[in-house]
């Protein structure tokens, strides 16, 4: 069995790799000072920034390997794994890290936010790659919570170090919008094999043994994360993965019903268990249930 070191608190990881922790839920980790450190494959409880230019070994983050560029960044979420097994060796690492818990932004503006920033649920493949300037910028906020967490608790020490994290992750943001425009022309490419992916599905008969077409199951295809491959389809269509494979079933359902006029039938031969979660779907995508397109086109 894997040892996984599991980092309930920012200062679960700050102490393994022996840097100082002075505040309960953020702490921030200049590699520079410590390095080399210990592996360690963590589970996550906590939010973590982490921007290297230089590693030895490559690390894994999900079910991907992240491969270190100079100027790249990787942010993970709680409930995400990653890291390198620890071997009993140490690692050559610089950059900087920043942990936080999601208790430090409880109630704040930024917990509402937090839900646009997609790139925490990317596998590391997917890292952010900073330009020069970026990369000064985020280094300078680094500093500067580390600063503010070794002053003195008053009532604006966390309201600081908040907005302070909010700023890096929009550079972090304006990295990964960046990304997409970079690579529209593959994400051109990559929305043509999912077309040809979604109609084999139908064609090769997958849905009598996986039912219906899941997001989860294109993006394994096409090795990406779930939330990477949808957000990379509504950037290029519109639609995010999931209603754009509903849409599609959709299309199919009603050339099939004109066919047949059987709703249970349809269902069945369209991978749904039960035809009241085909007629659920259908009506939530049509504003119709599938009798009354039916009767409206017959």
């Amino acid at each position: 069995m894997k040892k996984i070191l599991k980092v309930n608190k920012p200062g679960d990881y700050l102490s393994y790799v022996g840097a100082g922790s002075k505040h309960p839920l953020v702490g921030v980790v200049d590699f520079e000072k410590i390095s080399p450190i210990p592996s360690s494959l963590n589970n996550y409880g906590v939010y973590g920034i982490f921007m290297h230019s230089r590693v030895r070994e490559d690390l894994t983050y999900g079910r991907g390997a992240y491969g270190h560029n100079g100027g790249s960044v990787i942010c993970v979420a709680p409930g995400q794994i990653g890291g390198r097994e620890d071997y009993g060796d140490l690692i050559d690492i610089d950059g900087w890290a920043l942990l936080f818990h999601p208790e430090l932004i409880a109630g704040t503006w930024l917990e509402k936010k937090m839900r646009t920033f997609s790139y925490f649920d990317y596998s590391a493949n997917e890292a952010l790659f900073l330009e020069e300037s970026e990369r000064d910028r985020i280094v300078s906020l680094m500093r500067f919570i580390a600063e503010e967490i070794e002053r003195p608790d008053d009532v604006e020490r966390n309201q600081i170090i908040v907005s302070h994290i909010s700023a890096l992750l929009h550079f972090c943001n304006r990295a990964y919008t960046r990304q997409f425009r970079q690579m529209r022309q593959s994400h051109d490419d990559i929305l043509v094999k999912f077309s040809a992916l979604l109609n084999d599905y139908y064609d090769k008969g997958l849905q009598y043994s996986e039912g219906i077409p899941t997001v989860q199951y294109f993006a394994d295809k096409l090795c990406m994360s779930p939330n990477y491959f949808s957000d990379m389809l509504k950037k290029s269509t519109g639609e995010n993965a999931g209603n754009f494979i509903r849409s599609h079933i959709v299309r199919l359902a009603k050339n099939r019903l004109i066919e047949s006029g059987s709703v249970a039938e349809v269902a069945y031969d369209l991978g749904f268990e039960y035809s009241q979660h085909f007629s659920r779907m259908f009506k939530k995508q049509t504003g119709m249930t599938p009798t009354q397109y039916l009767a409206g086109v017959s």
